[in-house]
């Protein structure tokens, strides 16, 4: 019970922060300093010892410095038109299936994901130039809407993820192992979206308007020559992991280099285009890192105050089930988030649901891909999923009618999430092969 009065102390403590509108990290960092000295009646000097040690230590790790570079590379390729030439490649490809141009925002989203790691930029990239060209050729809106709500999300979980960074750093496990764990849950998701469309648009061809453009090798080898930029970025981050040659943080300065040669290749470079993307890049590194560095010390000081250790002897003493415990936290993921925003979810729950998960006997890698998949849910639910805010400033609908368009692919990622429970060579299958 000493546990989960503690634990009912902090959580009070953390609506009451965040509820009065400090920043996330402040009210992270009020709620670990008020806890270890109310709680565990520490003196405020060795409060500050340890808020010194902890900066210093998850504020330098090198992992970190990949987290900037994969967002400079993204916010580049934004402003420029590598994502017009991203969505002008797959049009031809995706001709000949049921919902034709509807699957250019999962496959729009799958492929800039694989440069990008961040779901925010994947949606608001894609969805600038699809919502509008779908939009003008008569597709159906909700489903234009719903796909790209959800397959935005595949920026989290495709590599290189910018969450994946966040989970390997806070739980001391492989990035490049868990870049890798992402790749066949994103197909499989992103297979799963297609399935919905192509069936939906079976059903209701009126959907998807038939085009009068007929497909050509042509256009097909036109459209091939549009993905090349996409696919050089994709071939040399990756790559460069996977084959062992860089680390993510080594191939991410690569991918920003590549994007700029690219760039200046296709005349689209400017430096007012360069100094957009490095403040936009360092804004949103600063909201990551800060986040990222304050629960580094809330999670010191639930450490302090004995609450994993003493969680997992209640856990333990319930005997529930491996399976009966990843319910129980798949419905706390999907509680948290319509409340918090992705990177605060982890680095905020981490702490005390991962020894969880080890005792219970599941791999770190498959678990990192198991809360990304959970983080992804929250992108679609509101009142903070940021997808669904994306959507309604691009398409300006209601966010009720964003909601609604969302909600199937909702439930599709629910499924994506049970295969890859009961099935977790899904995940672990290529990881086991580096």
């Amino acid at each position: 019970m000493d546990v989960l009065m503690t634990m009912g102390i902090m959580l009070a403590l953390i609506i009451l922060f965040l509820g009065v509108g400090v920043w996330v990290f402040v009210g992270l960092f009020l709620v670990a300093i008020t806890s270890l000295t109310l709680i565990a009646d520490f003196p405020l000097d060795r409060v500050g010892y340890i808020a010194r040690s902890v900066i210093w230590r998850s504020s330098s790790a090198w992992e970190l410095s990949a987290i900037p570079l994969f967002i400079w590379m993204g916010e580049i390729i934004f402003r420029t038109d590598i994502s017009d030439r991203l969505f002008r490649g797959l049009s031809p490809f995706v001709q000949w299936m049921p919902g034709r141009l509807l699957h250019t925002n999962v496959l729009g989203c799958t492929l800039f994901a694989a440069v990008s790691g961040s779901t925010s930029a994947t949606t608001a990239t894609v969805g600038k130039i699809t919502t509008t060209a779908l939009a003008e050729r008569g597709y159906d809106n909700s489903l234009a809407v719903g796909s790209l709500a959800g397959a935005g999300s595949l920026g989290l979980l495709i590599p290189p993820s910018i969450v994946m960074i966040i989970y390997g750093v806070l739980a001391e496990v492989s990035i490049a192992k868990l870049f890798a764990a992402g790749i066949m849950p994103g197909l499989l998701v992103a297979f799963l979206y297609s399935s919905y469309i192509i069936v939906r648009c079976t059903i209701n061809p009126e959907l998807a308007p038939r085009s009068e453009e007929k497909l050509t090798l042509r256009r097909l080898l036109s459209g091939l020559k549009d993905l090349i930029p996409i696919i050089t970025l994709i071939f040399l981050v990756l790559g460069g992991i996977y084959s062992g040659i860089a680390t993510p943080s080594e191939a991410a300065a690569v991918g920003v280099a590549a994007t700029f040669v690219l760039v200046i290749c296709m005349g689209s470079f400017s430096w007012d285009i360069v100094i957009e993307a490095a403040m936009g890049a360092v804004k949103t590194s600063c909201m990551v890192c800060s986040i990222l560095i304050s629960a580094a010390f809330l999670s010191t000081a639930i450490g302090y105050l004995h609450i994993p250790v003493e969680l997992v002897k209640m856990i333990e003493s319930l005997a529930l089930s491996p399976y009966a415990l990843l319910g129980i936290l798949a419905l706390f993921y999907i509680l948290l988030g319509f409340f918090l925003d992705g990177i605060s979810i982890i680095v905020m729950s981490l702490p005390i649901t991962l020894p969880l998960i080890l005792q219970a006997g599941f791999d770190p890698i498959w678990y990192g891909v198991f809360l990304v998949l959970m983080v992804e849910l929250a992108q679609m639910t509101p009142p903070v999923g940021f997808n669904l805010f994306i959507l309604q400033g691009l398409t300006g609908q209601s966010i009720g009618k964003v909601v609604k368009a969302a909600f199937p692919f909702f439930l599709l990622m629910c499924l994506a999430v049970v295969i890859v429970s009961f099935f977790p060579q899904v995940v672990l299958f290529l990881p086991n092969m580096m």
